[in-house]
């Protein structure tokens, strides 16, 4: 009787394992340390600092240079209206032309052509100006008509013989008086690598009426210009090539 009591009493129970309630979870394993990575983290935190740290200082250390906005050619000076100032990091292998240089700067010649959008530096300029090979450089003393009004250094132009029956005004150099037959062509493309400034007053090189200019030309073209030079014999118009400026 026991027996069969004991077994009625445990056939009403399921068969099933018991669930672990809900609140009951299995341990998580502990997270592994990693001390390289997280010392790389810090590393490289530092580098970009220091790589900031440095574009600042680089960034604070520019000074004021000179720059060039319209070509100068050989002989030409630099100033105000072909010159301006820009910022640019200093570097002690190039030799700028600091900006509060210019003054001295203007005594100066260029020794060979220098183009527009370029950093001035030191070897640019000398005492004397260079000549290009095969070019050679003319000095002329023009009167009045026998140049163009406004003619500036850099200046591209043509210089006519003109002989003393033939009109030296703008119009005849131009070559309205063609027909005249000591007229003809000796240069047709030059630079005035010299002329005195409008605003200069009386620093002109001028004798009386006449305005000394200096013209580059090629060098098969000098010794006629010359003799033409002088006799008076010569008139200048401008050409085209010349920027407006």
């Amino acid at each position: 009787m026991k027996i069969q009591e004991r077994t009625g009493a445990g056939a009403g129970r399921s068969a099933a394992p018991a669930q672990p309630s809900v609140g009951d979870r299995l341990p998580t394993p502990p997270r592994e340390r990693k001390p390289a990575l997280a010392a790389l983290a810090v590393l490289l935190i530092l580098v970009g600092a220091l790589g900031a740290t440095m574009l600042v200082l680089q960034a604070g250390d520019r000074i004021e240079v000179v720059k060039v906005t319209k070509p100068i050619p050989p002989g030409g000076s630099a100033n105000s209206s072909n010159t301006t100032s820009v910022m640019v990091a200093e570097d002690a292998d190039i030799h700028y032309v600091l900006w509060n240089q210019r003054d001295e700067l203007k005594k100066l010649k260029a020794v060979s052509t220098i183009p527009a959008g370029v950093v001035a530096v030191g070897e640019m300029f000398g005492d004397k100006a260079g000549v290009e090979a095969g070019k050679a450089t003319v000095g002329l003393s023009l009167k009045a008509g026998q140049y163009p009004t406004g003619m500036k250094q850099g200046d591209t132009v043509a210089a006519y013989r003109v002989t003393a029956d033939a009109p030296s005004s703008g119009e005849g150099a131009s070559g309205s008086s063609s027909s005249a037959s000591g007229n003809a062509v000796i240069v047709d493309q030059a630079r005035v690598t010299y002329v005195p400034p409008a605003d200069t007053g009386s620093d002109q090189i001028v004798s009386s009426t006449n305005l000394a200019v200096t013209l580059t030309v090629d060098s098969d073209k000098a010794a006629d210009l010359a003799q033409a030079a002088s006799n008076s014999e010569v008139a200048l118009v401008l050409v085209s090539g010349n920027s407006g400026n």
